[in-house]
């Protein structure tokens, strides 16, 4: 299958489109950005590469440029890998599916359950602690929050960015870093001590078929995994069971939770694969090629078993790239 993916970022802020496509070697692969200067553009895993209209533009402009693409390149399936776009291609995915093009995305509705303003309410349905949450639209009420809360405490987005604030000042400089970039609502939430276990499955609209659970060791400054270790956690696996199965979710999805020794308490669902999702591909659960045989109305076998202690280690690697792919692809928007 030729299948487009996007999320091409490889810095020490990776998003997921790498790992997805080194996990799809077998199919044909387009690659779409939104900046000619994310790293995976020149790491020769794409056939092409095609600059995509920014989702705040709407339906209109995408469909018409994934059409442009579509003769190009005779894509069948896409894969969206970023936050900011996930919201259009779950809203218009029937449209998206009518031009010819399969996806494999969860409901609006199973969408905005896992918002974070929305998690108190889907822990307590799925039998989980969770840090306390203050939701905040103007600086009163993130001063009130902190009052409330104590320090150290979260400073999030509701979509994208979280900051560990120690103080007053710093609070208030990442309430106006994060609203400036993602507006309101913004949350304020306390630290939980402990270890952050993350869960990575994949749902079939009915039950949970596959997962790989870790835990990190190392981050980056934004919290980025760089280090981590294969885990088996009987708890985090039935969390995310039942949360498909309440959810009826369909695709990719990634828990986030701390465990204090005593206690789980669920921080995020992330509604999308996350950066480390080769690991799970190393150890022999290859969710993005599980995810393609969905779209394609395969029966697919249940994948819980995987090495456990076994280390992930992200590095740094470099390449060169003449600068006329860089130039070529800015003017003529593909490569």
């Amino acid at each position: 299958m030729r299948v487009a993916l996007s999320g091409l970022n490889n810095t020490d802020n990776p998003a997921p489109g790498i790992g997805v496509a080194k996990s799809l070697t077998t199919h044909e692969l387009i690659g779409l950005s939104y900046d000619p200067n994310e790293p995976g553009i020149y790491q020769g895993l794409f056939e092409k590469i095609y600059l995509m209209p920014y989702p705040s533009l709407g339906y209109e402009e995408f469909k018409k440029r994934i059409l442009e693409i579509k003769e190009k390149s005779s894509i069948e399936a896409v894969i969206p890998n970023l936050d900011a776009e996930l919201p259009l291609y779950i809203k218009y995915q029937n449209e998206i599916q009518n031009l010819g093009i399969k996806t494999f995305l969860p409901s609006l509705e199973a969408f905005e359950v896992r918002e974070k303003k929305k998690l108190k309410e889907l822990s307590e349905k799925l039998n989980i602690k969770h840090p306390k949450t203050i939701e905040v639209i103007s600086l009163d009420d993130l001063i009130k929050a902190t009052k409330e809360i104590g320090f150290p405490l979260m400073v999030k987005g509701n979509y994208y960015k979280a900051y560990k604030a120690n103080s007053l000042d710093e609070a208030i400089e990442f309430y106006y870093k994060i609203s400036n970039e993602w507006g309101f609502p913004l949350l304020v939430q306390e630290v939980i001590g402990g270890v952050e276990i993350n869960y990575l499955g994949v749902g079939d609209g009915e039950k949970l078929v596959a997962g790989v659970a870790m835990k990190k060791l190392t981050t980056t400054d934004l919290g980025k995994v760089w280090s981590a270790i294969s885990i088996k956690n009987d708890k985090l696996l039935r969390i995310a069971k039942d949360f498909v199965n309440l959810t009826a979710w369909r695709g990719a999805f990634e828990i986030e939770a701390i465990n204090n020794g005593e206690d789980i308490y669920l921080i995020e669902i992330n509604p999308r694969f996350p950066a480390w999702v080769y690991f799970a591909t190393m150890l022999g659960v290859n969710m993005p090629s599980i995810l393609v045989d969905l779209m394609e109305g395969k029966e697919v076998e249940e994948q819980f078993e995987y090495p456990l202690e076994q280390m992930y280690v992200r590095y740094v690697e470099e390449t060169i790239a003449p600068f006329g792919k860089f130039s070529k692809l800015l003017a003529t928007k593909e490569l």
